[in-house]
């Protein structure tokens, strides 16, 4: 099982265009789709310094799993200096999106806003709409990732090669996981995929 990936493991996923994550999820978004086909909306909450980490992460979910990401660093609708009214705009965004994941980057982890974002997200999207994503730095031990602590809190996003089983001997099948820890018994593991749908 990989518990936390590496930056740029994802850049063969890598998206240039942000164009239509920058867009505000809205009403109007969501009526543009049939009923029947409606795009998972997702909040990507992330350190701006973290473009390159989170060009692949929002191509490696759009390609793969096509949901719509909004980042709100890339929102030409954001006020230019951060503020109260900053502030009120993120809230509407986590609001309006289906899902919350934190891209949680050694920086993110130390972060005021990511941190601020995910008590909110935490707040309005409960465990089971949020996950973080784990990026520590390449050749990093998975023990010196400053974010340990928080995947002991909070749903995370992981991969299984395939070799490992659930508690009853069932093999888990290879791909991308949410999987969280509980306190008493063995972790939960759900597919991405299913994750994304619920």
């Amino acid at each position: 099982m990989k518990k936390i990936f590496e930056h740029g493991e994802f850049s063969y996923y890598r998206s240039y265009r942000l164009d239509e994550a920058r867009k505000a999820i809205t009403e109007s978004y969501d009526s543009i789709y049939h009923s029947a086909y409606k795009k998972t909306t997702v909040f990507i909450s992330h350190k701006h310094d973290d473009l390159d980490d989170l060009r692949d992460v929002l191509g490696f979910l759009e390609t793969v799993y096509d949901v719509k990401v909004y980042i709100d660093s890339q929102d030409p609708s954001m006020p230019k200096k951060t503020s109260g009214e900053t502030a009120k705009r993120i809230k509407e965004r986590i609001e309006k999106c289906n899902k919350f994941i934190l891209l949680a980057t050694n920086g993110a982890i130390e972060s005021k806003w990511c941190n601020w974002e995910l008590g909110y997200g935490d707040a309005k999207k409960y465990k089971r709409n949020m996950a973080l994503f784990p990026i520590k730095d390449k050749g990093e031990s998975d023990y010196l990732y400053n974010g340990n602590e928080y995947m002991s809190i909070y749903p995370y996003i992981t991969y299984f090669n395939g070799t490992e089983k659930y508690t009853s001997g069932k093999p888990i099948e290879k791909g991308y996981y949410v999987r969280e820890e509980q306190e008493n018994g063995p972790a939960t593991i759900t597919p991405l995929s299913e994750w994304l749908q619920r």
